[in-house]
């Protein structure tokens, strides 16, 4: 049975998760747009903060997607997604407190998001607690 025909399929954009989807859809624009313009106007400056920052934008892009779909496969890869995204998070932020001469300019991640409210440390403790909740038992 094609999953769309399937009625146990997954919906994660339902309810808050709407609004979810929308966080990520904004934080996958910045991001996006941030990496854009590092990488063409001063990569040479700081080749590895504008890399990661091109990374979260496309793990923020898979996000939006995968919340917004329903299904078991755009389930999975939510979850993938919130899972790397969190540990994006945790891994860049120590590295660019404890050695903040790898991480010369910022990125969304750096010291934990704190440029950006610290919204990327618990935007994907939301998702992944979101999943959870709309997981199919």
């Amino acid at each position: 049975m094609p999953e769309a025909a399937d009625k146990s399929a997954v919906t994660t954009a339902t309810g808050p998760g709407r609004l979810l989807v929308a966080v990520y859809a904004i934080f996958a624009i910045a991001a996006t747009s941030r990496a854009a313009v590092q990488i063409a106007g001063k990569f040479h400056e700081a080749p590895l903060a504008y890399l990661l920052s091109a990374f979260a934008a496309v793990v923020y892009l898979l996000a939006t997607f995968a919340l917004a779909r329903s299904g078991r496969t755009w389930f999975r890869i939510a979850l993938v997604a919130c899972t790397v995204e969190f540990l994006g998070v945790l891994t860049v932020g120590t590295l660019s407190v404890f050695d903040a001469e790898a991480f010369p300019h910022a990125t969304v991640w750096s010291v934990y998001g704190r440029g950006y409210l610290f919204i990327p440390l618990v935007l994907p403790v939301l998702g992944l607690l979101w999943l959870r909740r709309t997981a199919k038992r």
